[in-house]
């Protein structure tokens, strides 16, 4: 296993290889690349569907299935955004999706192999940009390229995810150098590289922790959260949403899941890594049906590791406390940051309270009773530490 194999890096992890603000698009898609940059403007006028409505139909079928990846991810991005501001930019939500914006998400999603709606990978992975192109992927030197209502609290909130991102490239590639020295059993170059990881968590948690200097909760859950709902387990769209103009779904509405956090691969990477496993019940089927939101590459990944990774068995037989406090060290970074989520997940979204449809403060963006599921697999982590 190599990062490169995956189109990943040691410098970006799971972050998309290029940045949005430099990748070309055929003038054909001005007229929508210029839509979703006057999205806030649009949102702000209270009839953001009339304007919608106005875009053309692109052919964007055979172009997508050809395009280079790098074109196709970013028309996700602006396709995606569209797509949710439709549905959630006014007061109640619409029972279907028009032909000019359900075909082309439909087209970019099956190239990409996703789900058609917005993805945390087109929220937050390929959604940012460094100001100082010479400059780190840092806090200080990055941007949301593409927003719904723009402001410091939505750049934010974005901003600190994609910093975690940057930080976890370490992590990304000192687990596939863990899988080849517990597969050789060096005991040494595993704790070594076991607390390169424990310092990279660290710097993860740093960058996580300063969520709260500029994302405030209460205009995080009324101005930034009710955009990214998606369609599934949510009373205000019913079944779920029509994709009009979309042969295959037979007007039937489909109930896809919204992005969250839970989408993002750092956590299930290092559980596949580790062997953390967790108890059949209805938050590990969701987020078995997560792993699916994910790029192609990025579950690839996954599993790969899951399938190749002996580390866990080899600390519990090599019978070195050194090791064994090594490894136990980063299963316990985990469930710091599974916990640190936790804590956000409370004060940013189940204390707040509000009547916006489709933002429920009990239940995620995916469509589950989070707080009940983050606590159980936090403590089924921390439950896993080897004796």
């Amino acid at each position: 296993m190599q990062l490169s194999d995956y189109g990943m890096s040691r410098e970006r992890g799971f972050l998309s290889p290029y940045e949005i603000d430099d990748v070309f698009l055929p003038t054909r898609f001005d007229t929508v690349i210029d839509t979703a940059e006057r999205l806030g403007d649009l949102l702000s006028t209270g009839r953001v569907r009339h304007w919608m409505r106005e875009l053309p139909v692109p052919e964007i079928e055979c172009w997508a299935a050809k395009a280079p990846e790098e074109q196709v991810r970013t028309m996700m991005v602006h396709y995606s955004f569209l797509v949710q501001a439709y549905v959630w930019g006014e007061p109640e939500p619409p029972a279907f999706l028009p032909a000019n914006l359900a075909r082309p998400i439909v087209a970019l999603a099956d190239r990409l192999g996703q789900a058609p709606l917005l993805p945390y990978s087109g929220y937050v992975l390929d959604n940012w940009a460094r100001i100082d192109k010479s400059g780190s992927v840092a806090l200080d030197n990055i941007r949301m390229v593409q927003n719904f209502l723009g402001g410091v609290d939505e750049n934010w909130f974005v901003m600190i995810h994609v910093a975690i991102e940057a930080e976890a490239g370490v992590l990304l590639d000192d687990a596939v150098g863990l899988v080849a020295a517990a597969r050789r059993e060096d005991s040494a170059e595993c704790e070594a590289l076991l607390a390169e990881m424990d310092g990279a968590w660290e710097r993860i948690y740093a960058a996580f922790k300063r969520m709260p200097e500029r994302c405030d909760p209460y205009i995080y859950f009324h101005r930034v959260r009710p955009y990214i709902h998606g369609w599934a387990n949510n009373p205000a769209l019913g079944e779920g949403l029509v994709y009009d103009g979309v042969p295959r779904f037979g007007g039937k509405p489909q109930a896809f899941r919204g992005q969250t956090g839970s989408q993002s691969s750092i956590v299930p990477s290092m559980d596949a890594l580790f062997g953390v496993g967790h108890s059949d019940d209805p938050l590990k089927r969701f987020l078995d049906e997560l792993h699916h939101y994910r790029p192609l590459a990025h579950r690839r990944f996954i599993e790969d590791l899951a399938r190749h990774s002996t580390l866990r068995e080899f600390v519990e037989r090599a019978n070195d406390p050194n090791l064994r406090d090594a490894f136990n060290a980063c299963l316990e970074q985990v469930a710091r940051f599974r916990t640190r989520h936790l804590e956000y997940a409370a004060s940013y979204i189940n204390k707040q309270a509000g009547s916006i449809a489709g933002n429920d403060p009990d239940v995620g963006t995916g469509g589950t009773p989070f707080m009940k599921y983050l606590k159980k697999h936090r403590d089924e982590n921390r439950a896993q530490l080897v004796p």
